[in-house]
Formats: structure tokens, C-alpha cells, sequence
């Protein structure tokens, strides 16, 4: 069975083949309705929209393919930074430079899209159309599409749970790594008054996190809360903000736990503006190892997980599902390591 082609969503939207192309290239000039039906359509026949037909049918455009949401941290992605500063590499930099050797090594050239304007369906169509396979980071593309681009192109997940059982997926040790992070502020720092802050309902890795947190009050016959003591959206800001939030709320933790570095470095931003020491009035971890918790002051306890390393299997993934289209899929979970450094009460 051949795959559908743009005149087979027109036809069977009834609407133009112009149209078809402006939902995908520029969807804002097209009615609401209208591009939900002809998105609907497309789903519908497994049409997956390409920039490069005949690379698409061949599988020879030489290029990999990298998606993954586009959370933008004011604090450090500003032209006053120089974006190649190693300090200032942050989660998704960090993936993609391991994918980018990767892609090298194996004589392939990596595209990324990183921008959600426009909606998930145009992040799809900058992509799927122009590559031999890519990597997805959990929570960019809505679960259908992947299932109907996987049919055409291999596809890796990164993070996240493995929504869908044919596809290789890849992730790091979340639960353990901040189950094992809280044990020692627990047991090595006798703290038994600990929050939380968590991601975005949304965040599967933050939810894994806030698990080994909770995991950890339980083994240690501490109270265990439901929900993360505050929340923020991964970025310094947020981490700032929510800081803030947990300060004016009520008395201060012995220690805050957060799910990312970046969150982590805000909120000692906020604790240095309001006078509480750390990690003598309050001890502050995060979450991911990225470059710049070595640089602020105090120097940042966290887990580090392989980021450079999650974009180098992820090439590896797809090279072999390149080279072998039948192979089972795989799912491997990567190792973390702790780092404990002085925010948390280390020398």
C-alpha cells in the first residue's frame, strides 16, 4: 500500500492542495475548522507532510532529527550571553551536543526544532519530512502523530514513559537518583524538615523525581506530602518565583528539594535577597549536573544524569533501526550520579 500523499488529505478534506500546504507550512492563515479537519484527515491516513519527498521515500537525506519543547530560560538564553559558553549550557543544550558528535560520527547532519509557535503539527512538519529518523523529548508531540510517523521513520523517546511500546525509548534513573539525593540530606545532614518543587502537572520526569523524594520520607518515618510543596515551569525565574511563594506562605524547610538546576540556581537567588544562608539557614538541591550549578555560589549539590550521553544513544537507536527495521525495540534506562557540593552542607 502506497503512502498517502497531499492530493489524498485534500480530497478527502475537500479542500485545496494549497490549503493542505498552508496548515502545515503556515497555519495561521488557514481557518480554525478548516485545519482542524484537514489535520483530522491526515491523522486519519497516516499522511506524514515532507520537505524532501524523494528523500522521505528513500530514506537518504543524510539528516537526524531533533524535537523537544522550547522552554527558553531568560536568565541564561539572552544575546547577552555567548551562547557557546560551556557555563551556560542548560538540559536540552546538553542532549543536543551529544546527538550532534553522534550524528557526525556516523556521517549524518542533525536538524532541530525546538519551537512550539504554530503548535505541535507544525513541529512535526519542520521535521518529519526532511529526516531519516529523530529523537523526540517527551511532551512535544502529541502521542498520535507519534504513532503515525512512526510507521514511516524511526523514532526515539527520550524521557518520559514509554507511551508507546514500538518505539525505542530512552531515560534516565529519576525515581532513584532524587530518592537516593534525599536520603542524604536525611541521613548525612539530619534534616527532616524537606519541600519539594516540582515541574508542571504535565512533566513525567519531575513526577519520577517527586516519587523518589516521597519514597525516601517514607523510609525515614517523616510525613509524606501528596503534592509538591510549590511549583515552576524549569526555569530561573520560575525557580525564583516560586521561592518566593514557599517563603511567604509559612515557616522555612530545613531544605528545598527542587526538580531541576535551573529552578535550583533561582532559588538561591531568592534566598541570597532575603538574607537566609545557605546551607546554614537552608539547604538547596537540583536536579540534571548542567555546567552552570559548578559556577554559582554556593557551588550547587545535585544529581548529574548523562545528558550528552542520552543525545549519543539516541543517534546509536536510530542508526541501528536504520540499518535493521525489524530489530525489537529497546528501552534502556541510564545511570545518575550524585554530586554533592556545597549548597547542601558538603565540604
Amino acid at each position: 500500500m502506497s503512502a498517502p500523499t497531499v492530493y489524498d488529505v485534500a480530497e478527502r478534506a475537500k479542500v485545496s492542495i494549497a490549503t493542505v500546504s498552508r496548515v502545515y507550512r503556515n497555519p495561521d492563515t488557514v481557518r480554525s475548522q478548516t485545519r482542524e479537519r484537514v489535520l483530522a484527515v491526515a491523522r486519519e491516513l497516516g499522511y506524514v507532510p515532507s520537505g524532501n519527498a524523494r528523500g522521505l521515500a528513500s530514506r537518504t537525506t543524510g539528516v537526524l532529527g531533533l524535537c523537544f519543547p522550547d522552554y527558553a530560560d531568560p536568565e541564561v538564553d539572552n544575546p547577552d550571553n555567548d551562547a557557546d559558553d560551556p557555563d551556560h549550557m542548560l538540559y536540552a543544550d546538553e542532549i543536543t551536543r551529544g546527538m550532534e558528535r553522534a550524528a557526525r560520527r556516523h556521517g549524518y547532519a542533525l536538524l532541530i526544532a525546538a519551537s512550539l509557535v504554530g503548535g505541535p503539527e507544525s513541529l512535526v512538519a519542520k521535521v518529519a519530512g526532511r529526516v531519516d529518523g529523530f529523537a523526540v523529548l517527551a511532551q512535544t508531540v502529541p502521542t498520535e502523530d507519534l504513532e503515525m510517523i512512526s510507521g514511516r521513520l524511526p523514532i526515539v523517546m527520550i524521557a518520559g514513559p514509554r507511551e508507546i511500546d514500538q518505539l525505542d525509548h530512552l531515560q534516565v534513573a529519576n525515581d532513584d537518583g532524587e530518592y537516593e539525593l534525599t536520603r542524604h540530606l536525611i541521613a548525612d545532614h539530619g534534616l527532616t524538615r524537606l519541600a519539594f518543587m516540582g515541574g508542571g502537572h504535565d512533566s513525567p520526569d519531575a513526577s519520577d523525581r517527586f516519587r523518589g523524594f516521597q519514597r525516601a520520607l517514607a523510609e525515614a518515618g517523616l510525613p509524606v506530602p501528596g503534592e509538591p510543596a510549590i511549583r515552576g515551569n524549569f526555569t530561573q525565574a520560575d525557580g525564583r518565583a516560586a521561592t518566593a511563594r514557599l517563603l511567604d506562605v509559612g515557616p522555612p524547610p530545613e531544605a528545598l528539594v527542587c526538580a531541576n538546576d535551573q529552578m535550583a540556581v533561582g532559588a538561591l537567588q531568592t534566598l541570597e535577597r532575603r538574607n537566609i544562608r545557605v546551607p546554614r539557614d537552608m539547604a538547596v538541591v537540583g536536579f540534571d549536573g548542567i555546567p552552570l550549578g559548578r559556577v554559582v555560589r554556593p557551588s550547587l549539590t545535585t544529581v548529574s544524569q548523562p545528558m550528552r550521553r542520552l543525545g549519543d544513544t539516541a543517534v546509536e537507536l536510530l542508526v541501528e533501526r536504520l540499518r535493521d527495521p525489524d530489530r525489537e525495540p529497546r528501552s534502556i534506562v541510564l545511570p545518575v550520579t550524585q554530586t554533592h557540593r556545597t549548597s547542601c552542607g558538603c565540604p
